[in-house]
């Protein structure tokens, strides 16, 4: 790609390695990139079919306040944000045996769009890349063209936004929502899959020197924050993203303690509705120090104190704050990918425990009398009831020995004892059936025969599974 090497060695831009945590599938990937949240596992499941995103995302936020948006590529982005386009054309992105078609449908729009002036922000979602790889491997014959079309592309936008005469700056983003394994696949935590390219394009950046030896490890969203203050649009809700001090080290002093301020702001606001002891939180503590430092600088610049002073001041409150951002970033981030083992733990037991009684039901169901008893002496023995005794002293142990509480602690405890009862109720019901069951391969039951019976039951079993 010579034309992005000569921008990245010799033009105004900021690389990065931009690093996207686990699931790498395109629908989470799109959800972090304008959230700046951290999507859960459940949404590799909805990438199949995504429901529109209602959570407060960039995209939401730049509609609101007027911004035109087009968009041209992945079917996905249209999925999530209806009627946010003035403009789109999505391409589904499910033939993977398709590199070229997916591209030229995105590249079509390219010379129209980029000679009119009624939009504000063109977002364009190529697939050619992603299905090579999973066609035929990062080592493909094919990447090769595929990336020289791709630098193409940027060299044509680029010198298209050099060419435009606008009063304020426009930024150009390159970037990859995932990566790839050596297979060529994704969607998993190798590193080769959750690190990805980021380059910011910009006239209105100061770069001195050469590009960094060594790129900054930064995380994928890191960059819905700092998008969404470069837009002066407010920083998405649940964001969880530190800004990218580089993209704003050409606005003034002033400037860049704002807009700091403002992305710590919204950092503690999230970190007080998620952890109640977060005043000891040591990024919540810097902040406090940052913006009380922050307060008495802007008196000295209102004063018009010695300018080297104020300059020398600025840099020390800047340099809080990023360490500030860095430490709630991460806190914040933490606490997001924690998932609560006990309730799961509990949950996956008892569709287990209905698994075992339908794997156990299906002799007497597929019967010619088809009759089917739930022995109720179980239910009523010393044994249930001991049951429910251990598992409510489980639940205690577990929730008093641990800092962190439940899904079941946070529930009244009238339904934790209907879970508790459920859970004790079906395992005895299991166990009374196990003692009057013959497991030997005389199970007939009227025309079926034995190996039908371990068809269905291994059936089931991996349907549930």
């Amino acid at each position: 790609m010579p034309y992005t090497t000569d921008l990245v060695e010799k033009g105004t831009t900021h690389v990065f390695i931009a690093e996207a945590k686990a699931p790498t599938v395109t629908m989470p990937r799109i959800k972090a990139l304008m959230t700046g949240r951290i999507p859960g596992f459940i949404d590799v499941i909805m990438n199949l079919n995504s429901p529109a995103l209602k959570e407060d995302n960039l995209i939401w936020q730049a509609k609101t306040v007027g911004k035109r948006i087009i968009f041209y590529g992945d079917d996905t982005w249209i999925r999530l944000f209806p009627k946010h386009f003035v403009e789109y054309d999505g391409t589904t992105s499910f033939f993977v045996s398709d590199y070229t078609e997916v591209d030229n449908n995105v590249t079509r729009h390219l010379n129209n769009v980029l000679k009119r002036e009624d939009w504000d922000i063109l977002i364009l979602h190529y697939l050619g890349l992603d299905h090579i790889g999973h066609l035929s491997g990062p080592n493909s014959p094919l990447i090769g063209p595929k990336l020289s079309e791709m630098d193409n592309i940027i060299s044509k936008i680029h010198k298209s936004l050099l060419s435009k005469k606008e009063t304020l700056p426009n930024l150009l983003v390159v970037c990859g929502d995932h990566g790839m394994s050596e297979t060529g696949n994704h969607g998993g935590s190798s590193e080769s899959e959750i690190r990805t390219p980021l380059l910011f394009v910009s006239s209105a950046f100061q770069r001195t020197g050469g590009p960094p030896k060594y790129p900054e490890l930064i995380q994928q969203t890191d960059i819905a924050v700092t998008l969404a203050l470069g837009l002066g649009l407010p920083v998405s809700r649940n964001n969880v993203g530190k800004l990218l001090s580089p993209v704003i080290e050409w606005k003034s002093a002033r400037e860049q303690l704002r807009l700091l301020h403002l992305n710590g702001f919204q950092l503690t606001q999230l970190l007080q509705g998620n952890v109640p002891t977060y005043e000891k939180d040591p990024g919540f503590e810097m902040f406090m120090k940052a913006e009380k430092a922050h307060g008495n600088w802007i008196q000295y610049y209102v004063d018009g104190s010695n300018t080297q002073v104020v300059m020398n001041l600025s840099k020390k409150i800047i340099k809080q704050y990023l360490e500030a951002l860095k430490i709630l970033s991460s806190s914040l981030s933490q606490q997001v990918a924690q998932y609560d083992i006990y309730s799961m733990i509990i949950g996956m037991m008892i569709v287990l425990e209905v698994l075992f009684l339908l794997l156990l039901s299906l002799p007497k169901a597929l019967s010619t009398k088809a009759e089917f008893q739930i022995p109720n002496s179980s239910l009523c023995s010393l044994m249930f009831f001991l049951m429910c005794l251990l598992w409510s002293a489980i639940h205690v142990v577990v929730c008093t020995s641990t800092e962190s509480s439940c899904y079941f602690c946070s529930i009244p405890w009238i339904v934790v004892t209907g879970v508790i009862i459920l859970a004790s109720g079906l395992f005895w019901v299991i166990i009374s059936l196990l003692e009057r069951q013959d497991f030997g391969f005389s199970l007939n039951c009227g025309k079926s025969n034995s190996w039908q019976m371990v068809a269905i039951r291994i059936l089931t079993l991996s349907h549930a599974i």
